[in-house]
């Protein structure tokens, strides 16, 4: 073992935890590694809204090239971030044990507001998810842009005459600075694979591949399949207001998964429970359901919206 496997990583606190994360499991394994710190297009631009940019692959393309360019060996990411179509030559080698799934609210002095029927409330995020999701629960509410690495939000949000602002659980104790003044939002579906972090690597690297493959979680590999299929059949993205959570308990899936149009007036859920010897096409299933059921014009008009 005496190759030396470059781990690619964006350079945020959160990216870089889990890098170490994919780091540390490979050093329990024996293996030499060091971490190779890129800058991403998602991270030096955090003015443009998100569905501006050309999203796909904002947070990804960078380590992307550099994987492709010999520069490093394996790329970590959150795994919400990748696209569902992995650019030709890289390939998944290993999704680790997933952690906290659900979504927050980091409040700015009280939450009575939530209460308040009449009260125009101003909350921040920047997923288009997350928006939708809100409005349809609180249609009166503004909702406003939130961009950079969650240290960046949390400030933008202190100083900003906000209300406050949406996380992922996982984003902000990862890193040990989730504010006692926050709520997790049980009723909010996550997005497909939050919680999830994969490392990729080049098809043809055989070492890097078995490396990887030792400490891939087969349970959180399955769940995360599942609800990126669900996702890839909507034919969505970080444009498209889809959630979609699969987890496993006694050997049986529990899906479900949801689409909404922008201002969440309109949306689409589904729900299945099938053994887990029956996961294959679950996720294609499920979309393909709610695209008849309607789903399909609402995919349609944010396509030609954009």
């Amino acid at each position: 073992m005496d190759k030396i496997i470059r781990i690619g990583t964006r350079e945020s606190q959160l990216a870089l935890w889990q890098a170490h994360q994919v780091n540390d499991l490979l050093n329990a394994q024996g293996y030499k590694t060091t971490l190779v710190p890129i800058k991403s297009e998602g991270d030096i631009d955090l003015v443009t809204p998100l569905y501006e940019i050309g999203v796909q692959g904002i947070f990804t393309k960078s380590l992307d090239l550099a994987l492709l360019n010999n520069r490093i060996d394996i790329a970590v990411h959150s795994f919400k971030d990748v696209p569902t179509q992995l650019p030709q030559q890289i390939v998944q080698a290993a999704v680790l044990k997933r952690g906290p799934v659900k979504d927050l609210l980091v409040y700015k002095n009280d939450t009575a507001f939530l209460d308040q029927p009449g009260y125009v409330a101003n909350i921040a995020t920047s997923s288009v998810r997350r928006k939708a999701q809100w409005l349809r629960k609180y249609p009166q509410h503004l909702l406003h842009n939130l961009r950079g690495n969650v240290n960046t939000r949390l400030q933008k949000l202190a100083a900003e005459n906000w209300d406050g602002a949406i996380f992922a659980v996982a984003g902000l104790e990862r890193i040990n600075v989730r504010p006692s003044n926050a709520i997790d939002l049980d009723w909010m579906l996550p997005a497909p694979a939050q919680g999830a972090v994969v490392a990729v690597c080049r098809e043809d690297d055989t070492f890097c591949r078995e490396a990887c493959a030792a400490f891939n979680h087969a349970e959180t590999a399955l769940a995360t399949a599942i609800e990126r299929e669900f996702l890839r059949t909507l034919m969505g993205g970080c444009t498209t207001p889809i959630s979609a959570y699969a987890h496993i308990d006694n050997n049986t899936i529990h899906f479900s998964g949801e689409l909404c149009s922008l201002d969440g007036s309109r949306f689409f859920s589904i729900s299945r429970e099938v053994p887990a010897t029956a996961a294959q096409h679950l996720g294609q299933a499920a979309a393909e359901e709610i695209m008849a059921q309607g789903g399909a014009e609402v995919v349609a008009e944010i396509r030609n919206a954009r």
